[in-house]
């Protein structure tokens, strides 16, 4: 493609938007009657397995798109993301997150320079310094050894980390691992949120890991100036050294805040915040509190990942498949939202953490070249653990708009529970529902079958259910640290497959600049107010309004 053309104005754009129409007459419930069709529809790669039958899509939808992503160089794209080439081209920067969990002996270059060999460094030195912080033989100021970890981090420093640590809370051999030890996250500046970090926390038993790149994130140095003056006040200034440590770029802010630049873990700059999860910014609060081994699976289930999205086949490459479909139904069918259900509990913090990495990558409104789109681009990305979603918003699924639904289930509960006389086991029940809402989707209810059911006439409106509405469904074998490494590379690489089909960066981020530039105008004037009682002036009415009314009181 021509530098500056628009993905919308290609043949294969155009033969898509032909398509529709055809799709529009045909509904899932004749598409699911043939079976050779939900076959082909069918990927297994290391233990998952991928249904997408129940995608509103033919086999000649699939065959389009892969033209479409042929037309979109989206092999070629993915080829220079994995050979280092500065594709963040507002940053000029590469996007090398598949290099945090690459083998040691692989080679990635970035300007030049093999990296793989830079992480490795980082991680020993990780999986050293948190192993004598395990063993006791790394103690805090008062010779007690630490057992408690607060991460002060926000946004990408934040939710992937607590994504796994949430994942993994409840798995038997992380678990046996963690005995004795908390891990906590410190985001929100709200003083609430620091105050329900440190509550039943001892300072002296506590060590605390401030993660910023550049430690001059606004929230998150506010966060740890606070933390910094718990443990001063408690223990004296000289402990900060033996209480807190850094992951961060910016040595010399390190030390100046009183950690020792010794203690400082580093990542690059070619990891973009919400790819960050497998550097040094989950990799140490996660060995700290599981131990190095189990975050070392977690990195080898990523990587599995990594090797099939570079290497498979599109028809048969899961990120890849999963990232076509999303293009499908956004920008063709018109379903602006998807809904991510995983049925397990572990991954409660899922959906929020792939809100950060699809609708911060994605939520672009020009291409790569600056060109205005004429198409919307990204996703609307909201979720919950089934089965509380299901008596929660599943109704709107069901009756109200159509948002196509991503079921992703587990074979092995990590905590299975037998009752004695009960029908099924608890993870059965829970997994009958699993099975049971992709097809109720796709379905949905006649007016012909209330009828027979002998329905009451005027209810039958209400009790009938369009179905057609599409979803996929993501079977893992198992929740351990493998799997949830295998989960987060999956929806890494669908959001760069999107990205790359509809021609945006999906790796800045400056919509996020804007609101915090015009909140550093109204620190100034609270801090004027406060300390020299200067009036609210520069800003429009309402604000200025707001503005005095919190003041006065």
């Amino acid at each position: 493609m021509a530098s500056s053309a628009l993905i919308s104005d290609m043949e294969a754009w155009k033969e898509l938007k032909a398509h529709v129409e055809d799709i529009k007459k045909t509904h899932l419930r004749d598409l699911m009657n043939d079976a050779q069709r939900c076959q082909s529809m069918m990927v297994e790669f290391d233990g998952l397995l991928l249904d997408y039958s129940r995608q509103n899509a033919t086999l000649a939808t699939i065959e389009k798109l892969f033209k479409l992503a042929e037309t979109a160089n989206l092999k070629q794209k993915i080829n220079q993301m994995f050979g280092g080439e500065p594709i963040n081209s507002t940053e000029n920067r590469s996007v090398l997150h598949v290099a945090l969990r690459a083998p040691r002996d692989t080679v990635i270059q970035s300007d030049g320079k093999n990296v793989v060999p830079d992480v490795w460094k980082v991680l020993d030195k990780i999986q050293e310094f948190s192993e004598r912080v395990r063993s006791g033989s790394w103690v805090g100021a008062t010779g007690l050894p630490l057992k408690d970890v607060v991460a002060v981090g926000i946004g990408g420093s934040f939710l992937g980390p607590l994504f796994v640590h949430t994942a993994l809370q409840t798995d038997p051999e992380a678990m046996n691992s963690a005995s004795g030890r908390q891990l906590r996250f410190l985001a929100n500046v709200d003083p609430i949120d620091v105050a329900r970090n440190i509550t039943g926390l001892n300072p002296e038993t506590t060590l605390v890991v401030v993660v910023s790149k550049t430690f001059t994130t606004a929230e998150t140095m506010l966060n740890a100036r606070t933390l910094r003056e718990w443990i001063s006040a408690a223990l004296g200034p000289s402990a900060v050294a033996k209480h807190m440590v850094a992951v961060s770029t910016n040595l010399a802010l390190v030390e100046k805040f009183g950690i020792d630049p010794n203690n400082a873990f580093a990542f690059w700059d070619w990891v973009g915040g919400r790819y960050s999860v497998c550097s040094a910014v989950g990799v140490l609060p996660l060995s700290l509190q599981y131990g190095f081994p189990i975050v070392e699976k977690f990195l080898k289930g990523a990587a599995s990942i990594d090797q099939h999205f570079y290497s498979a086949p599109h028809e048969k490459n899961i990120p890849v498949l999963l990232g076509l479909l999303s293009v499908w139904n956004v920008s063709f069918l018109g379903y602006p939202a998807r809904a991510i259900l995983p049925y397990s509990q572990a991954l409660e913090k899922f959906a929020p953490h792939i809100q950060q990495v699809s609708m911060e990558s994605n939520g672009k409104g020009v291409s790569i070249d600056g060109v205005p789109l004429p198409f919307e681009a990204g996703e609307i990305d909201f979720g919950e653990p089934g089965t509380n979603g299901q008596h929660s918003f599943y109704q709107l699924i069901h009756q109200g708009r159509i948002i196509p639904c991503d079921f992703i289930g587990v074979v092995k509960s990590q905590q299975p529970v037998n009752l004695k006389g009960e029908v099924v086991s608890n993870h059965d029940e829970l997994m009958s529902n699993f099975f049971a809402q992709p097809d109720a989707l796709a379905y949905g209810k006649t007016i012909e079958q209330l009828q027979k059911e002998n329905v009451a006439e005027h209810l039958i409106p209400h009790k009938t259910f369009s179905g057609n509405r599409p979803s996929l469904s993501l079977l893992l074998p198992s929740l351990t640290a493998y799997n949830v490494g295998q989960l987060l590379a999956i929806y890494e690489h669908r959001v760069a497959v999107q990205g790359f089909v509809w021609g945006i960066n999906s790796f800045d981020q400056w919509g996020v600049e804007l609101g915090k530039s015009l909140a550093t105008q109204v620190r100034k004037q609270l801090h004027a107010s406060r300390t020299n009682d200067e009036p609210v002036q520069g800003f429009n009415f309402s604000t200025a309004t707001l503005l005095k009314r919190y003041l006065e009181n």
